[in-house]
């Protein structure tokens, strides 16, 4: 069992704008559809994706949650968005209204800080209704983003958010491993392997070294899909020669785990 803990998805009308931007600073891979993903997935034997959306403003949180909450559920995990310049119960009530019970921040495109007292009160609401949150975390292309998205905050809400299910895209720190692995390895949240554009550009001893630090059984995978190309980042999990029960649990085991998802 595969499941993909990162894929960006928009409406057909809106994701070829969104990648003529190059988000990131990234040339895409794929188009970033429902049916471009699901074409991904099919080729690289992956059965299940968290497909991920993200409100950049206020105002387009409703209709960005209520086209993640029409996914295809038989293939596709909905993880919604929220905003913190909406109250707290305008978010859950979005996120309800649409059947959603995950949620990605997005430190770089919503302009939002994981150390804002903001984002932590809608964090403390999502985790008293036991909604998954997955966020982006580590650098963000200028000094202010990079702020926004520190490995250090992760702690600070680990700390302060009891009963929090979160997950850390980029092994806590895109590049800014250094910090991440001071700050997050053994705080009681998950990792995922996602580096785009390939994971395959971090030494694959010190990956090796984050996850037997952090623990194999709190690391999840992820590609980060259109951005990458999710064959070739499975490829690069299998390529650590991590024991054969960590490196299923990774790909697959941990996350059906923490989501309470079981094949049909």
């Amino acid at each position: 069992m595969i499941i993909d803990a990162h894929c960006h998805v928009w409406p057909d009308h809106i994701a070829p704008q969104v990648l003529a931007r190059r988000p990131a600073g990234l040339d895409p891979r794929h188009d970033g559809t429902l049916d471009g993903l699901r074409r991904t997935m099919d080729e690289a034997g992956i059965d299940m994706a968290m497909t991920l959306g993200v409100a950049t403003v206020a105002k387009n949180v409703a209709r960005t949650n209520e086209f993640i909450g029409s996914v295809d559920r038989s293939r596709f995990i909905p993880f919604g968005t929220v905003h913190p310049e909406l109250s707290v119960e305008a978010n859950l009530a979005s996120l309800r209204d649409n059947g959603i019970r995950g949620v990605k921040l997005h430190p770089l495109f919503q302009g939002l800080s994981l150390g804002d007292p903001l984002v932590h009160e809608i964090l403390h609401a999502l985790a008293a209704e036991g909604v998954v949150v997955i966020t982006h975390a580590g650098a963000g292309g200028d000094a202010a983003a990079n702020d926004r998205g520190a490995p250090h905050h992760l702690r600070t809400i680990v700390e302060t958010v009891p009963g929090l299910k979160l997950i850390a895209c980029h092994f806590g720190g895109y590049h800014r491993l250094d910090e991440a692995e001071a700050a997050v390895l053994g705080a009681g949240l998950f990792l995922e392997t996602s580096w785009p554009p390939a994971l395959r550009d971090v030494d694959a001893e010190r990956v090796r070294g984050i996850i037997a630090r952090h623990g194999a059984s709190r690391v999840v995978y992820g590609s980060d899909w259109p951005m990458a190309d999710p064959a070739a980042e499975i490829a690069a999990v299998r390529a650590l020669g991590l024991p054969p029960a960590d490196e299923e649990a990774i790909l697959g085991g941990n996350l059906a785990r923490l989501i309470g998802w079981a094949p049909s």
